[in-house]
């Protein structure tokens, strides 16, 4: 993993040095020197930057400095944390695009194995591919969430590109995808083809205005992600002030970061990251709102609770329910009232598949049923496994 890693700029050192103590900035075991490493015992979070963007549909031979993200992110207080964070520095740009994210996957995947959380800066979002392709080796199918205004699924037969990573997620083996889903999207910016496409392949998409209506709908979809994707621009540009974020809807400062915070409470949730970083000096403001996106996942996981073992049926109260021919079983957790519903169609067979027994919903959903209406993921997910 070494081989891959450059350390953290001479310019955030200095600045480390002035920052006040009890800041992040102090805790945080960083790589300073070359061929030297913190030491990875006990660690929980590792921040990992990506200087990869030449796959961008709109590169023009810019480079990526992370060092504005490093200094707003370690000038912030921690909460009430007990848990271990190093800096690994970044990956460097390799000879190809293609190499960068082998090396991204490499670092990612050795981070995964040591049930360390890698908390990425990303350039150009076709390195999430290296971020899906690093669970590979953990022989579990994966469910990955995107923050984002585009599908990004794109045509799987062209050459891989910020707008078409997660077709080649599809499409290419082996095949870990169990489930995609998109939050925030907005129609105009997404082909009538792709949207017909995330019908076809039962994935999940909600609309922009349907998660700022209720941000509460996205706890649900995290608590079953593994790996979780924030694409910069789904930000409105009013609050990331990058000069290319050229859309004036998206999501609020405020949304953004209870979406983080979402994704860490999810004790499956295992790798978050950040794409579509800009050198961000003229835009410090924007640097500050990464820094603190990362902050609320670091305090969702502060708040995870084990409410997810149900070898246990004491920990939760199950609740059968008839619509039509079926009868829906959904259980309750008696610690934290969270709700899951049950897919007894998932073939435990398929050792892959056995922790997806289990769909996580919500109360409202358990109300509909009781009026007759099957959940729609719950159809969707039925439907998938019948394809």
């Amino acid at each position: 993993m070494i081989e891959f890693l450059s350390p953290v700029s001479k310019k955030v050192l200095a600045h480390r040095e002035i920052l006040p103590p009890g800041t992040l900035g102090k805790q945080i075991e960083v790589h300073s020197k070359i061929g030297e490493l913190p030491d990875l015992k006990n660690t929980k979070f590792a921040l990992l930057g990506i200087k990869e963007n030449r796959d961008d549909v709109n590169y023009i031979g810019t480079d990526i400095s992370f060092d504005s993200y490093r200094k707003a992110f370690y000038s912030l207080y921690p909460g009430n944390w007990n848990h271990k964070i190093i800096d690994l520095g970044d990956i460097e740009k390799g000879e190809t695009s293609k190499d960068s994210r082998f090396a991204a996957k490499e670092v990612i995947s050795s981070l995964l194995q040591k049930n360390i959380i890698p908390l990425i800066l990303g350039g150009s979002q076709d390195l999430a591919y290296a971020q899906y392709r690093a669970y590979d080796g953990l022989g579990s199918m994966v469910n990955a969430v995107n923050i984002d205004s585009r599908f990004d699924l794109g045509d799987a037969e062209l050459p891989i590109n910020n707008k078409s990573f997660v077709g080649k997620m599809v499409v290419d083996q082996p095949y870990n995808l169990f489930n995609y889903s998109v939050l925030g999207y907005q129609s105009f910016f997404n082909a009538p083809q792709e949207i017909a496409l995330m019908e076809k392949l039962f994935f999940d998409a909600y609309r922009l205005g349907e998660i700022i209506a209720d941000v509460q709908t996205v706890e649900p979809i995290m608590r079953d992600a593994d790996m979780v994707i924030v694409d910069a621009t789904a930000i409105k540009s009013a609050d990331f002030s990058y000069k290319n974020n050229e859309s004036p809807n998206g999501f609020d400062s405020r949304e953004i970061c209870a979406i983080a915070r979402y994704a860490g409470i999810s004790n499956r949730t295992s790798s978050f990251g950040v794409y579509e970083l800009e050198d961000s000096q003229d835009g410090l403001s924007s640097a500050m709102l990464v820094a603190q996106i990362f902050w609320y996942f670091l305090e969702g996981v502060n708040f995870r609770v084990a409410d997810d073992n149900f070898e246990n049926d004491s920990d939760f109260t199950t609740y059968q329910v008839p619509v039509e021919d079926e009868i829906l079983i959904f259980k309750k957790s008696n610690k934290t009232d969270r709700w899951w519903i049950t897919l007894p169609f998932i073939s435990n067979v398929n050792n892959k598949l056995k922790s997806r027994a289990l769909l996580p919903c919500t109360y409202g959903e358990y109300l509909s049923a009781c009026n007759q209406e099957i959940p729609e993921r719950w159809l969707k997910a039925r439907l998938k496994n019948e394809v």
